[in-house]
Formats: C-alpha cells, structure tokens, sequence
C-alpha cells in the first residue's frame, strides 16, 4: 500500500513545540526542530546526557518532570518520545482535542503525523516517508543525496549572477578513500570547471567529473618529478581569472604540510576570492585504519605530528629533535620514509629501542600495508619489507597495543 500521509513542511520558527520524552529518540530529533528555529520545551524527568547539554546551552527549555495534561496548551507541533506506550497514548490523545499534529515515535500509525528520512543539500530539504518502513526510507533518502551531491541526480538549480561560487575552492580530499571526502568538498568538486588535483588527492574522484571539467595534474611525488609551487600557484590565478571556478583538490587536509596556506596566499595577493574546505588528515585517519589510535587512556596524552621533508641534522630544521626523543607520547612523522635512519637515529637518543614503531602505508587505500616494529629494528624491517611512500610512520606506546604483523585490509 501506498504511505497514505501528506507530505509537507512546517514553518516551526519561533513557535512553542512539546516534545515528551528526553531519550535517544529525543537525542536524533532535536536538532533538526531546534535548526528549523523551533521554541522547543522538553517534558521529561531524565535526559542523555547530549540532551541535557542542549537545555544548558539553552537551545531547548527542559521541564524536569513527567508529562501531565495541559502540557500540549499553545504548542504548534509535539512529539511523544517517551519508552511507555501509556504515556505516549495520553499524550496523542490530548494532541487530538487539541487539533495539535502529534509524532509517536513508538508507533506512527497512531500519531497524528509521522517524520520522514530527512537531508539537506543545496537550498533542498529532501523528505522521504515510506509507509512505516523506516530503514527504506533512510536508504532512499541517502541515495537521492548522494546522487545531489555526486552530481548525477540535477538538483534543477537555475544558476544566476548572486550564485557564482568564488574564484578558488581549496579542497582537502583525505587520506585517500574517496568516500573520505566532506561532504562540501564533494559538492563543490561536482561543480568545478577546473580541477587542479595532486597526487595524494582520490583518484577515483575524478572520474565522475564531467567531461568538460578540466583536470591539472599538480602531482607533488616525493623526491622525483614536481609541478613547482609557483605554477600551481599561476593556474590557480589564470583559470579564475578567465572566469572559471576551480577546485584545488588536495589529499589530507591542505593546512597539514599540504602548501594550502601558500596558495590561499598567492591567491588574496591576485585578489581571488578562496573558499576552504577542510580534510580528514592523513596524520590520524592513516594510524586509525591500521588500528593505531594516536591517543589511548593511560598509554599517550600527547601527539606531535613531525613533517620528515628536512633531516634533523638539516640547518633549516624548525624541529627540536633533542626535545621529541624525550617525550613520552606519540610522534607522527609524515613525508619520513626516505630519512628514516636519520630520524630513528635522532629519536633514539632519548627513546628506549623498544619503543613501539608502526607504519602504515598506502593508507586507506586497497592497497594498505602495516608493518609493526620498534625503534631499534624499524630501520631494518621497513627495508626488508620494500616500505615504499607515501606511509605515516607512528612512534611511541600506541603503536604496540595491536598484534604485530603485516596485514592486508579485507575485500
């Protein structure tokens, strides 16, 4: 049978919404009601505690008691969350006297209104209701937004002057997976008229461009063949200045020893306007998809993250290795595979051979390999290993708390 609601929106701004019940239900509704602009008031003896931030930040009012008749008096719209169906019931049923639409999270076919699989992209609120199927609901709601933001379902924008998008979007693209992408970066991506991507950028990306889109290869590979930063710098400026919008589609986040700053620099000198999009970092996603948190209760209350672009004998080293053997927490050292000896060397001035070392290369990528060594053999184990970058080295307890091995990620 066909879902038999009526879809609509509510303009809920300003106006007193009731919601019974301070549970999880409560938790993955308010954020929406209280984004639409809605005075919410909260009826419940006991909140999550996320719940409970809200009322101290005082985006919800919240009335630390059960529900009792009269509570509905004024509301616009309530919500009846709580986990005992009676209460739930009384609370539909004051809503109907009171010709108040009323959403029952336990059971919908008895409230008075139901809420969809929601999202937002662009200007659109995409809602979908499915007739009491709510996981369909949410896949469907999830596939029209990612074909939006894709770019392969058209979103029906007419563009005018006022929606130019400015000269230059620096995008950081992750680690590597493209699903790692934000989902801003990706929007923008779809709406690129150049795209001037690195080497460490997702690859597959690029493939849903468009064929009109016009790719740059800006790829920076370690210690080989480069596009200087000055000509990155120059199509930046040159495409935007003919009028296009460009993407600079970079891996990690573009602030991390990407040269983003660099380029946003070059940029507001040429008076090109810069939307940054941040990443995820490779310096923590790399480690976690090797199961190597850079953090752990107990074991490391500190993370330094170490660019291995200059060797710690170099006089333009900004890096006081001295103080880094020292410390007793995690050192992330990227860009380091190439002067590994020198670094271990550095590290083992103060650090015990046993440290700890593990490296994760091609991180996030099917092509993931992770060696666990100490600091004392790393050297040794990473050559005979074939250890090739690009590869986040990881230095410290961490680093030991899962088996040794190499590992491959599972298909």
């Amino acid at each position: 049978m066909d879902d038999p609601h009526y879809l609509s929106g509510l303009d809920l701004a300003g106006r007193r919404v009731v919601m019974i019940g301070g549970g999880t239900v409560a938790q993955r509704r308010l954020p929406r009601l209280i984004g639409a602009g809605a005075r919410v008031e909260l009826v419940s003896p006991h909140t999550t505690p996320s719940v409970s931030a809200m009322a101290d930040a005082g985006e919800i009012v919240w009335h630390e008691r059960r529900y009792t008749e009269g509570d509905l008096t004024d509301a616009w719209y309530a919500l009846a969350c709580t986990n005992d169906p009676e209460v739930n019931a009384a609370v539909c049923a004051e809503a109907e006297r009171a010709r108040v639409f009323c959403v029952r999270a336990d059971d919908g076919d008895l409230g008075s209104a139901v809420t969809p699989a929601s999202g937002r992209h662009g200007g659109l609120l995409v809602g979908v209701l499915s007739g009491g199927e709510p996981l369909r609901s949410a896949s469907v709601r999830d596939s029209i937004l990612d074909g939006l933001r894709a770019g392969t379902v058209a979103d029906g924008r007419v563009p005018d002057a006022r929606d130019d998008l400015p000269g230059v979007a620096l995008v950081g693209g992750g680690p590597g997976d493209p699903e790692l992408i934000t989902v801003r970066g990706r929007r923008l991506l779809a709406r690129a008229d150049v795209v001037v991507a690195d080497r460490l950028a997702p690859r597959e990306l690029l493939d849903e461009l468009s064929p009109e889109v016009e790719i740059v290869d800006a790829a920076k590979i370690p210690y080989g063949r480069a596009a200087s930063q000055e000509v990155i710098n120059s199509t930046l400026i040159d495409r935007a200045k003919a009028g296009k919008f460009v993407v600079r589609l970079k891996g990690g986040d573009p602030y991390l020893f990407g040269r983003g700053f660099e380029e946003v620099l070059a940029c507001a000198e040429a008076g090109i306007p810069v939307t940054m999009v941040p990443g995820i970092t490779s310096a923590f996603s790399v480690p976690a998809a090797a199961d190597v948190p850079v953090t752990h209760r107990g074991v490391a209350h500190e993370v330094v993250v170490v660019s291995g672009h200059v060797a710690p004998d170099d006089e333009k080293s900004l890096v006081d290795w001295e103080l880094l053997a020292k410390m007793r927490g995690t050192i992330v050292l990227m860009m380091g595979v190439e002067r590994l000896p020198l670094f271990t060397k550095a590290l083992l001035e103060g650090r015990p051979g046993d440290t700890p070392v593990a490296i994760v290369e091609d991180g996030t990528m099917r092509t993931q390999r992770v060696l666990r060594s100490t600091l004392d053999s790393v050297v040794e184990d990473a050559a005979a290993a074939g250890v090739r970058p690009p590869a986040v080295i990881v230095f410290g307890p961490v680093a030991g708390l899962a088996q040794p091995s190499w590992s491959l990620p599972e298909t």
